[in-house]
């Protein structure tokens, strides 16, 4: 048995079932609604710098990305309704279920859109302090286009290591502003996102190992350049940063439809998880945010539950992966194959977390083709884990344990289900309607 993890743990029904590869909600006995300090060094005035730095270069991106005119420069995706999805496959479904859009996030087409544009700026602004191009964080954001900041982020490369949509985020935004940009793509990672990249001048570099060892291999090449920027998914507070962000949106949007979130009305909310970025920083802001009334979840895939692993692990900073619990991380959904979650997130969610559950590809697909009939959406089926979230809360032996535990059986009626959808707007024509048709055939058995 693996030292990493307990052997009392792994022999009991739980351990059996995750082994196998049989769908489950853990429940994460760590977590705790109110804390007086969270664990780590970030706070909530961190994250609101953040979304001060991306309003402040609103302009930027506006002339960079033309598609943002509609939004001032702002990076955000709606928040949706899903009153037909909710009648027709949740009919026992109390509360509302409510979708956050970022499988539409504009430029980079998915949930890793803020946090990415977020980490390039911060360097960029760095960079151009450093050189003596900008005077202060104050100045003119349109300068970091002038000659002169191009000139100095030619001389620079931004690299980074991913399964797709990570990349996507990073290389588009680079490129953009004239850094030789650089992504490391692991073996799971689909074809038409390397096109789309390279169609944008970035270098794609094709790796047939996983996103583990594709990270380690991009990492090493980027530390042997002393012009190279690597931007870690598992370690990078910026990056963090950025994606909690979010948190600080939703909270105006649920305003703006006047959807409470208190003790009375409590919020679910069900995000997809890859290694533990993205959605580790959006469970830290919206904790931040909306403290013991927000009720966070991650979705796996049954063959990569990689940060389920890493809060069973002994040391959360050293996690196990899953491969040492005999899993395959074999799964379609691409930006969700991770063998290995990041333990610095691990550690940082560790009091924050509510739970994980896990989804098989066929659930993936089956919901993605129920979405696109129901609401008329299309998403990629990464996207579509979260939508087991809600069922597995209010009509499984563990959800209602977690209802009693944190006393909210008496306030269900009142609660906001909230499904994470993040990723899916550049997926090629051709590809959608294969997801389509297998959802289909699944949806009609």
């Amino acid at each position: 048995m693996n030292p990493l993890i307990d052997s009392t743990l792994m022999d009991s029904p739980f351990g059996q079932s995750l082994r196998q590869g049989e769908p489950l909600l853990w429940l994460n006995t760590h977590y705790q609604a109110e804390e007086s300090q969270y664990p780590c060094e970030l706070t909530r005035d961190d994250i609101e710098q953040a979304d001060r730095r991306l309003r402040h270069f609103a302009p930027l991106l506006q002339q960079l990305f033309p598609e943002l005119a509609s939004q001032q420069g702002l990076i955000e995706s709606p928040l949706l309704s899903a009153l037909h999805l909710q009648q027709q496959h949740y009919p026992n479904l109390s509360g509302k279920l409510i979708l956050k859009a970022d499988h539409a996030l504009p430029v980079a087409g998915s949930v890793k859109a803020r946090g990415g544009i977020h980490e390039v700026l911060c360097h960029a602004e760095q960079l151009a302090l450093e050189n003596g191009v900008i005077d202060s964080l104050e100045d003119d954001p349109l300068t970091l286009l002038s000659p002169a900041c191009k000139a100095l982020f030619g001389r620079h490369e931004i690299a980074v290591s991913s399964t797709g949509n990570l990349g996507l985020s990073i290389g588009i935004m680079s490129a953009a502003l004239s850094f030789k940009s650089v992504v490391h793509m692991s073996v799971e990672a689909k074809q038409w996102k390397k096109q789309r990249l390279r169609d944008r001048g970035v270098t794609v570099i094709e790796h047939s190992n996983d996103y583990s060892a594709a990270v380690e291999a991009g990492r090493d090449a980027s530390n042997a350049d002393p012009s190279s920027y690597f931007v870690d998914d598992e370690n990078s507070p910026r990056l963090f940063l950025g994606y909690a962000v979010a948190a600080l949106r939703l909270q105006q949007q649920l305003a703006e439809q006047n959807i409470l979130v208190d003790a009375e009305h409590p919020l679910f909310v069900y995000i997809p998880c890859g290694v533990g970025g993205a959605p580790g920083g959006i469970n830290f802001g919206l904790k931040q945010v909306f403290g013991p009334h927000v009720h966070c979840f991650f979705a796996e895939p049954v063959e990569a539950p990689c940060v389920l692993v890493g809060m069973q692990s002994k040391d959360l900073r050293n996690p196990a992966s899953v491969y040492q619990v005999g899993l395959k991380v074999d799964t379609e959904a691409d930006g969700l194959a991770v063998s290995m979650a990041s333990g610095w997130v691990c550690s940082v969610i560790d009091t924050l977390l509510s739970g994980v559950f896990t989804v098989t590809d066929d659930e993936l697909f089956r919901a993605l083709y129920q979405l696109k009939q129901s609401e008329g959406i299309e998403i990629e089926p990464s996207a579509a884990a979260g939508f087991a979230g809600p069922n597995w809360l209010t009509e499984t032996a563990q959800g209602k344990t977690y209802q009693q535990q944190q006393q909210l059986t008496s306030v269900m009626a009142n609660a906001a289900h909230l499904v994470w959808t993040t990723g899916g707007l550049f997926v090629p024509p051709e590809e959608m309607q294969r997801f389509q048709q297998r959802g289909a055939q699944l949806a009609n058995r």
